[in-house]
């Protein structure tokens, strides 16, 4: 076997154990720092600006419930139903991007966006996608629906140095995140397709006309399942949730 060989040998599984290992550890420990973090606060120092990060790691039992259906009607409806990835919405925004050059839109899910956040990079190279594609798998494999959201609402950007619910909770809100509104949750659910553009705190017209929208969404959204219950759209009617079997 030549060097060459043995080399890539290595490096493969040296990244395949790595990657296995952090996705795995993800599953059970909190996600107190990441990639996007760093890069926003060297970005930060580079303008000159004075250093700000927001976070505080919270269980999903210490934020409100409102939130996970505010996101899931704002990012991702079919959330609980997909493994990963939406084919329909993916489809759909190859159809509209391929007729509206200029104003693309994507279809990434709420798995797409932690894996994004929590171990990849802001960018839109075939490398990135293609890295996003195999923690996507490994994510929906490995954790369950209520790790994600739960790891999705600790670390998404929600506002300038703002990561997270009980962050944008108390710097937008003046309360915990298990204290945040129906129309407050979909409220922050309306900035995140730009947090650094749209603001929950100072909010324009466009930020109110989307949460409204956000708001009416919900309505046919059922309460986010616990962890232990399972909802089946197939099987049960109306929205309820029943126990695992």
């Amino acid at each position: 076997m030549s060097f060459i060989t043995k080399t890539i040998r290595w490096v493969l599984i040296f990244f395949f154990s790595t990657t296995l290992l952090a996705v795995v550890a993800y599953r059970f420990l909190p996600v107190y720092v990441t990639p996007l973090m760093v890069i926003r606060c060297l970005e930060q120092l580079n303008q000159g600006k004075t250093l700000t990060l927001h976070h505080h790691w919270v269980s999903m039992d210490k934020i409100s419930v409102h939130l996970p259906v505010a996101v899931m009607a704002s990012e991702d409806q079919r959330f609980l139903l997909h493994h990963g990835f939406d084919y329909s919405a993916i489809e759909k925004a190859a159809r509209h991007n391929m007729k509206n050059g200029k104003k693309k839109v994507g279809a990434s899910t709420i798995t797409q966006q932690t894996v994004k956040n929590v171990f990849l990079w802001p960018d839109r190279s075939w490398v990135r996608k293609g890295l996003e594609v195999y923690f996507t798998a490994l994510v929906e494999l490995m954790w369950s629906k209520q790790r994600i959201m739960e790891v999705y609402l600790n670390s998404i950007e929600m506002g300038d140095g703002i990561y997270g619910a009980d962050a944008v909770a108390e710097h937008h809100f003046n309360k915990t995140a298990a204290d945040l509104s129906r129309a407050e949750c979909a409220l922050v659910a309306a900035t995140l397709p730009n947090p650094l553009k749209f603001n929950s705190k100072d909010p324009t017209s466009y930020l109110r006309l989307r949460q409204r929208r956000i708001e009416r969404e919900m309505k046919f959204i059922p309460r986010f399942p616990k962890e232990g219950e399972d909802y089946d759209p197939k099987t049960v009617s109306g929205g309820v949730y029943r126990k695992k079997q």
